[in-house]
C-alpha cells in the first residue's frame, strides 16, 4: 500500500510540473495576478503608476543578479547600481531618453570609482577588470532596459505601446512553449538551453508576429501593418536572445533560477530576462517606424 501511495504521489507531482520543472498551477495563477496587474495598471491608472511599479521591480531584479554573482566571488557594487538605477527609471519621465542615458553613463562612473576604492586606499583592487566588467553589464541588462521600459509609456498613446510590447511578449511565450512541448524534435542550442528547439522558436514567432501586427493594427492610429510584422519578428529574436543570455549566465553560475520572489517562476529576473531587451527594442521600432 505503501509503494502504491507513493507511486500516486509521484505520478501527481509529474502532472503538475512542466518539463523545465515548474509546478504548473502555481505559476499559471501567479502569472494571471502579475498580467493581471499590468493590464489594470495600463488601462485605468495613470503613466507614473507604471513607472512606479518599474521602480520596485528593479532593485529586486538587480539585487538577485548581484547576489549570485557575489556568490560567485564577484565583487559587484549593490550601492551604485541601486541608485543609478532608480535615476534611470525615474529620470525618463521630466528628461526622456537623455535621463535615461546620461544616469547609466553616471552610474557607470560611480560604480568604476566605488569598486576602486571600497576596499581602503591601502588595498589593491583584485580582479578589477572582470568585476567591472560584470557591473557595467548588469546596469545595462537591468536598469537601463527598464528605463526603456518607462520612455514608452510616456509617448503619446503610451500604454498602447506597451500592450503592444506585451501581446508580442507573452504570446511568443506561449506559443514557443506549447509548440516546443507538442513538436519540439530538433534542440536549438542544447549547449546552453536543451529545453529550447527550432519548432518552438518557429511557434514563438508565429504567435508574437501575429500579436505584434494585430496589436499595432489596433491599438495605434495611423501605424501600418507591416510596423507590427517588424516589431513582432525583433521581438522575438530579442525575448529569445535575453532567454539565452540569463540561461548561459546560470549556467555559469551553477544555478537554476535567480532567485525565488516569484512562486513557480523563480525569481523576478527568470521572468524579466526576455521582457527587458524587448522594451527597448520596441522603444526604438516604435520610435523610428511609422
Amino acid at each position: 500500500m505503501a509503494d502504491t501511495d507513493t507511486s500516486r504521489n509521484v505520478a501527481a507531482g509529474a502532472k503538475t510540473t512542466s518539463r523545465a520543472g515548474r509546478n504548473l498551477p502555481v505559476a499559471i495563477t501567479v502569472g494571471l495576478l502579475l498580467a493581471g496587474m499590468l493590464v489594470g495598471t495600463l488601462l485605468f491608472g495613470p503613466p507614473w503608476l507604471w513607472l512606479l511599479i518599474l521602480a520596485v521591480a528593479t532593485p529586486i531584479a538587480t539585487h538577485e543578479v548581484v547576489r549570485r554573482l557575489r556568490e560567485a566571488d564577484f565583487d559587484v557594487p549593490f550601492i551604485p547600481l541601486f541608485l543609478g538605477g532608480q535615476a534611470m527609471v525615474w529620470l525618463a519621465w521630466p528628461y526622456g531618453a537623455a535621463g535615461v542615458l546620461g544616469a547609466f553613463g553616471g552610474t557607470v562612473v560611480v560604480a568604476m570609482i566605488w569598486r576602486l576604492i571600497n576596499h581602503g586606499f591601502s588595498h589593491t583592487p583584485v580582479n578589477y577588470l572582470r568585476d567591472m566588467s560584470a557591473t557595467v553589464f548588469l546596469a545595462a541588462w537591468v536598469p537601463l532596459f527598464m528605463g526603456f521600459g518607462v520612455l514608452l509609456i510616456f509617448q503619446d498613446h503610451g500604454a498602447a505601446r506597451v500592450f503592444c510590447l506585451l501581446a508580442a511578449v507573452v504570446l511568443s511565450d506561449v506559443g514557443g512553449y506549447a509548440v516546443g512541448v507538442l513538436f519540439g524534435r530538433h534542440p536549438m542550442v542544447p549547449a546552453i538551453s536543451p529545453n529550447k528547439s527550432w519548432e518552438g522558436f518557429a511557434g514563438s514567432l508565429l504567435f508574437g508576429v501575429t500579436g505584434a501586427v494585430l496589436a499595432v493594427t489596433f491599438l495605434l492610429p495611423g501605424r501600418q501593418w507591416w510596423v507590427g510584422l517588424a516589431l513582432g519578428v525583433l521581438l522575438v529574436v530579442t525575448g529569445t536572445l535575453g532567454d539565452l543570455v540569463e540561461s548561459q549566465i546560470k549556467r555559469e553560475l551553477g544555478i537554476k533560477d535567480m532567485g525565488r520572489s516569484l512562486p513557480g517562476h523563480g525569481g523576478m529576473m527568470d521572468r524579466l530576462d526576455g521582457l527587458m531587451p524587448a522594451a527597448a527594442t520596441t522603444w526604438i521600432v516604435l520610435s523610428l517606424l511609422h
